[in-house]
C-alpha cells in the first residue's frame, strides 16, 4: 500500500515522533544559534594574535614615521635657531615701542669646553646624561609621580637631549604631537652624535637671560670673559644655574636669587663629586660684582625688560618662547611719561653728587589710579638692557612714607579715630620701644598737624591705639610683602624686616587715590601669538580694602603734607596729595641718610620715588633729606601731565568734577624781532625753599620767555624752562650747597621757526647748605637693643637761615632776623646758641634735643656779606638769600647753548642693595637682620 502523500503542514512542521512516520525536524537554526554563543580557546588564540600583530605594526610604522620625521627636522634645523618672527611690543596706543632681537654667541667646539663647565650642567640638568640614550624613563617617571602627588607640574623629566630638541624645534604648545617630536629629534641626535657633541650643541644654543644666547655670549655678557677656561667654578655655577629660569636666576638683574640658585648648583656637583666641601663653600660666599660694558642705549628699555618678566610670570611662556615666538604684547605705557621719566634720571642736577665713582641711584614708579596700570617705570640712572631693576627687586626701608599705610589709614578705617581727632605726642615708651620726636614734644596733636609735620611719637602711639595686628593686616591688603618679623611697633615709622620699592609704595597709595579699591599693578593688557590668537588678556582684579571715606579723609591730610608740611617741594601746580619718607644712616656719629622718598597722586596718576647708594656706608649717605626725591617727583610729573585736564579729588557720592579747559591758544602776529630781558635778579626763598627769579618784561603780543640755568660743575647751561608767559619763575629743584648762574631768553610764541632773542644778564647764586631738619629722624642713628632705629620726617617749622657753625646736635635753634640770626642750641638745658651773621650773642635753651637760640642785635642791623658763599646775607626781617649779578656779563650776550644729552653716567651698581639694610629693631628690644 502506498504512502499518503504529505501534506503542507507536515512537511513545514514535523511530529515529535509518530507511529505515522512523520517527516523529520528541520534544526538548522538551532543549531547555527549554538555554535555563536560558544567562545573556544583557538579562536581567542587567534584573535589575540592579529590584534597584536596589528599593533605591532603599527607601531613599527609609527615608529618608522617619528624616526623619519626626526632625521628630517634635525637635518633641517641643526645648524639654525628657528626664529618664527621678532616679538614686538606696543604701548598703550597700539605704537610700536620695540621688538626682541636674539645675539647669538659664536660656537665652542666640544674640546674647547672646559671639563668643569660639563659637569656643572649635567649634576643641575641631567645627572644621568651619559647613560641613556636621550630619553631617560626613569626621570620620567619619577617625575610624573611626584607632580601626581603635588597635582601640579613640579618637576620635568626632560634630559639635556630633549632640551636640546626643544631648542631645535620650537613650539609653545603641550599637545602630544609636539613631545613625540622632541621625542623623535633626542633619538635621531643620540644616533648621530656623541655625548661630548651634544652637550656642546646644548651650550651653544640655550638662552642665557635677556635676549643672550650660548655659552660664550654668556660669558661674555656676564663675566667679561670670552676664554672659558678662565671662568671660575663661582662663575661656572652661576651660569649652570640660569637654564631653569633665565630672567629670574640672571645675575645682573637679580643677583640675591642668582645667589641662592648657585648654591643649589654647588650642592649638586657636590654630592655628585665633581667638586670637593671646600671649593663648594668657596663659591657659594663670593658676591656677584661685575659690572658689564654699556650696550647702545634705547628708550623703553627698562619698561620693555619689566614687561618680558611679567609676560612669564603671567602666562606659562618661557624667555625663549618669548625671544623667538613671533608675539604681539600690548602694554599699559605711556611714551610720554616714560620719556620724561628717563630724561629726568639723566640731570644730574637732581641727584647729589657721589664722592667717588659709586652714584647716587633711583627708581620711579607711576601708575594709573582708575585701573592699577603701570604708566612709566624706571630703576636706575642710564639703564641699559638687563640692569638690575631697582623699582621692582630692591627692598629699601620706606620710614615716614609708611606712616600712612600702617598706622592713620587704619586708624580712620576702625571708626575710633577722625582728621581732628587728638593724638598723644607727650614723649613715651612703649614697653622697651622709645621713639623720639626730634623738635620737641606737646600734650597732643591732631592727626592731620601729626601726619602733615610727619612726627613720631603720634604715629607709633595710634599704632598702639587701634593694635600692631591691624596695622599689619591693613598694609598686606595694600600689596606690602610683610613678614613675621614685622609686627612690632616699628611698622609705624616703615621699620620693616626686609623693605619695600617703588612699585609697592606706588600700588599701595593707588587705593588712596582711586576710592580705597586696591588693584595689583600690571604693565601688559594683552598678548597674542604669530597667528593673532589672543593667548592673554588681564582680568580686573580689585578689591575694597578701605571705605571710599577713609580713602578721602586720607587725601585731604596728604594734601596738607604738600601745601603746609613737608612735601613742599613736590607741588606741581595741580591737586596732589603724597607724603615723604627718610630713613637714617644708622650709623653713630653721622646724620645722612640713608634712604630718600616721595610717594604722591594726582586724581590721574600715582607716582612714587626713592633715591640712595646701592652700598650705603659712612662715605655713601645722602646729605639731603626727602626734598630730594620731592624734587624729582616734581620735575617728572608736572612735565608728564603736562596737557591732561586738571580734575580735583572727588569726595564720596559727589559728582565728577569738569575738567578744566585749556585756554585757547591766541592766533601769531607777525611783528619785530623780540628783545632781550633785562634786569634778572635771583634770590633763595628760605620758606618755600626755591630759587626766585625775575627780570623785566619784554614789549610785544605772545611773549615767552626761556630759563637757562647752569651748576658751577658744568661746562655749559642747559635749558630750565620754556613757554613762560611772566616774567618771573621759581627753580624748586636747586639743591643746598651748590652755586647756580641763571640767564633769560625771550621768543614770540606761535613763530615757525622760533627766533630766540640774546640772552638776559647772568646772575649767580649759592643756596644755603641744608640743616637735614626737614624730617623728624630720632635722636639716636644706630638702632640698639632698648633703642630701634626710626627712620621717620621732621615737622614743618619757620624755615631759617641755615647756620654756619653746626654745634648742636639735633638741635632747632632759631636765631631772631637780624644781626644775631642763625643760632645754636646745644644738648641739655641752658646752653648758649651764638647768633651768626651779626654782631649779636644770643642765648639758646635747649629741651633735650630741641635748642632754641634767640640772637639779639648788637650791631649793625644791616648784616654781613657771607664772604663763603659769595651771597648777601638776609637782612632783619627778610627769609630769603639774593643772588649776585655777574658783573661782567653783558646784557646782550647771546643765548646759551643746550647741554646735550649725556650718557657718561657712572657705571650702575649691580648689587642688591637688600643686604646694607639697617636692623630693624622689635619692640621687646630684640634686632634683627633683614
Amino acid at each position: 500500500m502506498p504512502n499518503p502523500q504529505l501534506s503542507r503542514s507536515n512537511r513545514t512542521s514535523g511530529a515529535s515522533g509518530g507511529g505515522n512516520g512523520g517527516g523529520k525536524k528541520p534544526p538548522a537554526k538551532k543549531k547555527a544559534s549554538s555554535k555563536k554563543k560558544k567562545i573556544t580557546g583557538k579562536r581567542v588564540f587567534w584573535t589575540l594574535f592579529f590584534t597584536a600583530a596589528f599593533a605591532v605594526l603599527c607601531a613599527l610604522g609609527g615608529y618608522l614615521i617619528v624616526t623619519v620625521n626626526g632625521e628630517r627636522i634635525l637635518a633641517e634645523n641643526k645648524d639654525k635657531i628657528d626664529i618664527k618672527a621678532p616679538t614686538v611690543i606696543y604701548d598703550r596706543t597700539g605704537v610700536q615701542i620695540g621688538e626682541i632681537k636674539i645675539q647669538r654667541g659664536e660656537s665652542v667646539e666640544a674640546q674647547d669646553i672646559p671639563e668643569l663647565v660639563k659637569d656643572a650642567f649635567v649634576a643641575t640638568e641631567d645627572k644621568r646624561f651619559f647613560e641613556h640614550s636621550g630619553v631617560d624613563l626613569r626621570s620620567i617617571g619619577r617625575a610624573a609621580v611626584r607632580d601626581i602627588i603635588a597635582r601640579s607640574a613640579v618637576e620635568g623629566g626632560s634630559t639635556i637631549t630633549q632640551q636640546l630638541a626643544k631648542n631645535i624645534f620650537l613650539s609653545a604648545d603641550k599637545t602630544f604631537f609636539r613631545k613625540a617630536t622632541e621625542v623623535s629629534i633626542a633619538l635621531a641626535l643620540e644616533r648621530q652624535y656623541s655625548k661630548d657633541e651634544i652637550l656642546a650643541m646644548y651650550l651653544n644654543r640655550i638662552s642665557f637671560g635677556g635676549q643672550y644666547y650660548g655659552i660664550k655670549a654668556a660669558s661674555e655678557r656676564y663675566f667679561g670673559k670670552s676664554d672659558l677656561n678662565k671662568l671660575e667654578l663661582w662663575e661656572i655655577a652661576t651660569l649652570a644655574a640660569m637654564p631653569k629660569a633665565p630672567t629670574r636666576y640672571n645675575p645682573i638683574a637679580n643677583p640675591d636669587k642668582s645667589k641662592e640658585r648657585r648654591a643649589v648648583v654647588l650642592q649638586l656637583m657636590y654630592e655628585q663629586g665633581y667638586i670637593t666641601e671646600a671649593e663648594r663653600d668657596k663659591a657659594k660666599e663670593v658676591d656677584y660684582s661685575y659690572t658689564p660694558p654699556e650696550t647702545k642705549e634705547t628708550h623703553y628699555r627698562a619698561f620693555i625688560d619689566y614687561v618680558l618678566q611679567e609676560a612669564e610670570d603671567a602666562t606659562a611662556l618661557t624667555e625663549d618662547d618669548l625671544n623667538r615666538g613671533g608675539y604681539k604684547i600690548y602694554t599699559s605705557m605711556d611714551a610720554k611719561a616714560q620719556q620724561t621719566l628717563e630724561e629726568a634720571f639723566k640731570d644730574d642736577s637732581l641727584f647729589e653728587q657721589s664722592p667717588d665713582d659709586q652714584p647716587v641711584q633711583a627708581s620711579m614708579t607711576i601708575t594709573n589710579n582708575q585701573n592699577g596700570s603701570i604708566v612709566a617705570m624706571l630703576g636706575a640712572r642710564n639703564y641699559h638692557k638687563g640692569d638690575f631693576n631697582r623699582a621692582v627687586n630692591s627692598r629699601r626701608q620706606p620710614g615716614s612714607a609708611f606712616k600712612p599705610i600702617a598706622s592713620y589709614a587704619p586708624a580712620l578705617e576702625t571708626g575710633q579715630f577722625t582728621t581732628n581727632s587728638q593724638l598723644s605726642n607727650e614723649q613715651q615708651s612703649f614697653g622697651n620701644y622709645s621713639p623720639k620726636n626730634l623738635h620737641g614734644y606737646s600734650q597732643s596733636v591732631s592727626m592731620k598737624d601729626a601726619l602733615s609735620e610727619s612726627m613720631n611719637i603720634p604715629a607709633v602711639w595710634l599704632l598702639n591705639q587701634i593694635g600692631i595686628e591691624t596695622g599689619y593686616q591693613f598694609a598686606k591688603s595694600l600689596g606690602i610683602p610683610l613678614t613675621e618679623e614685622d609686627r612690632n611697633l616699628a611698622l609705624a615709622l616703615g621699620g620693616l624686616q626686609k623693605g619695600t620699592n617703588t612699585l609697592e609704595m606706588a600700588q599701595a597709595y593707588n587705593s588712596f587715590a582711586n576710592g580705597g579699591e586696591f588693584i595689583s599693578a600690571y604693565a601688559i593688557k594683552s598678548i597674542k601669538d604669530s597667528n593673532e590668537v589672543e593667548i592673554y588678556s588681564r582680568i580686573d582684579n580689585r578689591k575694597q580694602v578701605m571705605s571710599p571715606q577713609t580713602a578721602y579723609d586720607m587725601t585731604t591730610m596728604m594734601k596738607s603734607v604738600v601745601s603746609d608740611g613737608t612735601g613742599r617741594k613736590a607741588d606741581i601746580g595741580r591737586p596732589l596729595a603724597g607724603k615723604t619718607g627718610t630713613t637714617q644712616s644708622g650709623i653713630e656719629g653721622n646724620s645722612s641718610n640713608r634712604d630718600v622718598w616721595f610717594v604722591g597722586y594726582t586724581p590721574e596718576w600715582t607716582g612714587a620715588v626713592w633715591m640712595g647708594y646701592d652700598k650705603p656706608d659712612s662715605t655713601h649717605m645722602l646729605k639731603n633729606s626727602s626734598g630730594l626725591a620731592a624734587t624729582m617727583f616734581a620735575r617728572v610729573m608736572k612735565e608728564a601731565l603736562e596737557g591732561v585736564p586738571v580734575t580735583d579729588f572727588k569726595a564720596p557720592d559727589a559728582p565728577a568734577s569738569e575738567p578744566v579747559e585749556a585756554p585757547e591758544p591766541v592766533e601769531p602776529v607777525q611783528t619785530e624781532p623780540v628783545g632781550a630781558p633785562t634786569g634778572l635778579v635771583a634770590s633763595y626763598d628760605v620758606a618755600g625753599e626755591r630759587v626766585a627769579l625775575s627780570w623785566q618784561p619784554v614789549d610785544g603780543p605772545n611773549v615767552r620767555y626761556r630759563l637757562y640755568r647752569q651748576e658751577s660743575s658744568e661746562a655749559q647751561p642747559s635749558l630750565l624752562t620754556e613757554g613762560l608767559s611772566s616774567a618771573s619763575v621759581t627753580d624748586p629743584s636747586a639743591l643746598s650747597g651748590l652755586t647756580y648762574s641763571y640767564a633769560v631768553t625771550a621768543y614770540r610764541a606761535g613763530e615757525e621757526p622760533i627766533v630766540e632773542s640774546a640772552a638776559s644778564n647772568t646772575v649767580s647764586l649759592t643756596v644755603p647748605a641744608d640743616d637735614n631738619l626737614e624730617e623728624d629722624l630720632p635722636e639716636e642713628t644706630v638702632p640698639s637693643e632698648e633703642e630701634p632705629e626710626e627712620p621717620a620726617e621732621v615737622p614743618d617749622e619757620e624755615p631759617v637761615t641755615p647756620p654756619v657753625d653746626n654745634s648742636g646736635q639735633n638741635g632747632d635753634a632759631n636765631g631772631s632776623q637780624g644781626n644775631g640770626n642763625n643760632g645754636n642750641g646745644n644738648n641739655g638745658n641752658g646752653n648758649n646758641g651764638n647768633g651768626n651773621n651779626g654782631n649779636g650773642n644770643g642765648n639758646g635753651n635747649g629741651n633735650g634735643n630741641n635748642g632754641n637760640g634767640n640772637g639779639n642785635s648788637g650791631g649793625d642791623s644791616t648784616g654781613g656779606e657771607n664772604p663763603d658763599s659769595g651771597t648777601e646775607a638776609p637782612a632783619e626781617g627778610e627769609t630769603s638769600v639774593p643772588g649776585t649779578v655777574v658783573p661782567d656779563a653783558p646784557a646782550d650776550q647771546t643765548q646759551p647753548e643746550p647741554v646735550p644729552d649725556s650718557s657718561s653716567d657712572p657705571s650702575v651698581q649691580t648689587t642688591d642693595p637688600t643686604a646694607e639694610d639697617g636692623a630693624a629693631v622689635n619692640p621687646d628690644g630684640t634686632s634683627t637682620q633683614p
